[in-house]
């Protein structure tokens, strides 16, 4: 088949066959839109209910004696308690298992709780943990603070280190958590390649997959143990959840994660499982359009001569659009962009103003949000040195034509204030 080009922003094309995803008919299974759609339901054992029912529990009854002994050699096979798991939580925990090419998932309460419960399951006193250098805030802030507390070392590493990442591994390293692209500033993580050192190693590898979702990027596929997602974002995708979930890739893996989920006491409540269940069934409609949408705000935001550079992996000059292109299977609508040197009142000019785009911190949404960063104050192995600010966009489902005229009257707000 040739490719078609679909025009992204000024002068600017990608194939349009390269976001088709990359499952066809020799894989012998659904595509990821098809089991998105069907993954974690059972509507025959329900009555004939499309939508897996919302169990409200805490205790759990056992009809014998029998069956009451037998609860802690079962504890994560059935349902034993309520926070150990439902038949809620097996829907959305099975549907992200399928939809990741894993083997079982464990679902909590907040993307940083799924961070954080995964790290737990496998570090110890006296441990090394090597963490890219661009994780997540939260995640930074988790390894400082409380791991520091409990013996963990940790090293941040080069996002962009790749299989070099050998000389950094210690015999006590016993987890390479990866995140790609990075927060803030999307760098491209060679992901493959750092799997197969820890591999060899025998060590554990994670990763913040929240950025390209199950259907644009199957971690497990790439060598990576678990994949993390704050469910939060697109899968729940209309900001009022609060959802983790970790996918693992074997039983082993599985089996530490879900028990360290048990010790630690977190889960994720019904009606937020139920919601995230629900939202799994309009993510491939829903990240199409904040794809294309993202395309055409960061393509015309490349010609804009207040931008410096825009930060995006699916642009073509994007410095890691070739690992991208190699591993993923389309992007997500969130995006950064480095802005020429201008003063803080002119930028508060800018965003104050803005109809479309509230402040805001979190992203994966329909509505589309920006913020300020500087990742100068959160890296240590790669320093930061833009002399601009940085916007981050989380591009939603509005109309891109409306988003690009909001955002031209904020560069001309902007313009107005730097001359005054």
């Amino acid at each position: 088949m040739h490719a078609r080009l679909r025009r992204i922003g000024p002068g600017q094309t990608l194939p349009f066959d390269h976001f088709l995803l990359r499952f066809d008919t020799m894989t012998h299974r659904r595509r990821p839109e098809t089991s998105l759609a069907h993954a974690g339901r059972d509507p025959w054992n329900n009555h004939g209910i499309l939508n897996p029912p919302v169990y409200h529990a805490s205790t759990i009854a056992s009809r014998t004696l029998a069956d009451w002994e037998a609860r802690e050699s079962r504890r994560f096979e059935t349902y034993t308690y309520g926070r150990i798991g439902t038949p809620t939580s097996e829907a959305f925990e099975s549907a992200m298992a399928e939809s990741e090419g894993g083997y079982r998932a464990v679902s909590v309460s907040s993307g940083l709780s799924a961070i954080t419960t995964a790290l737990l399951a496998f570090l110890k006193g006296g441990d090394h943990l090597l963490m890219v250098d661009t994780a997540y805030g939260p995640t930074r802030r988790f390894c400082d603070v409380m791991l520091k507390r409990y013996g963990v070392e940790t090293t941040y590493y080069d996002p962009l280190v790749g299989a070099d990442i050998a000389a950094l591994v210690r015999p006590t390293t016993r987890v390479i958590f990866l995140e790609s692209p990075g927060s803030l500033t999307f760098e491209v993580q060679d992901v493959p390649a750092i799997a197969a050192v820890a591999r060899d190693r025998g060590i554990v590898t994670m990763i913040d997959n929240t950025w390209a979702t199950p259907l644009f990027f199957r971690p497990i596929e790439h060598g990576v143990d678990l994949s993390i997602h704050a469910a939060t974002k697109y899968i729940c995708g209309h900001s009022d959840v609060n959802l983790g979930v970790v996918i693992a890739r074997d039983h082993e893996t599985f089996l530490k994660v879900k028990t360290a989920s048990s010790v630690l006491g977190v889960c994720a409540g019904p009606d937020d499982l139920y919601l995230g269940a629900r939202g799994l069934r309009t993510l491939a409609a829903r990240m199409a359009r904040h794809q294309e949408n993202a395309l055409t705000v960061a393509g015309w935001m490349q010609s804009r001569p207040e931008v410096d550079r825009v930060l995006y992996p699916a642009l073509p000059a994007d410095p890691g659009h070739a690992l991208w292109r190699r591993d993923f299977a389309g992007a997500c609508g969130l995006f950064s962009a480095v802005l020429r040197p201008v003063s803080k009142p002119a930028l508060a000019a800018m965003v104050d103003g803005l109809e479309l785009f509230p402040l805001g911190a979190s992203w994966g949404g329909y509505e589309s949000l920006i913020m300020t960063a500087d990742p100068a104050h959160t890296r240590s192995a790669t320093p930061w040195t833009a002399e601009g600010p940085m916007l981050r966009l989380h591009i939603g489902l509005e109309d891109p034509v409306d988003l690009i005229g909001d955002l031209t009257a904020g560069f001309e707000r902007m313009a107005a204030h730097a001359t005054v």
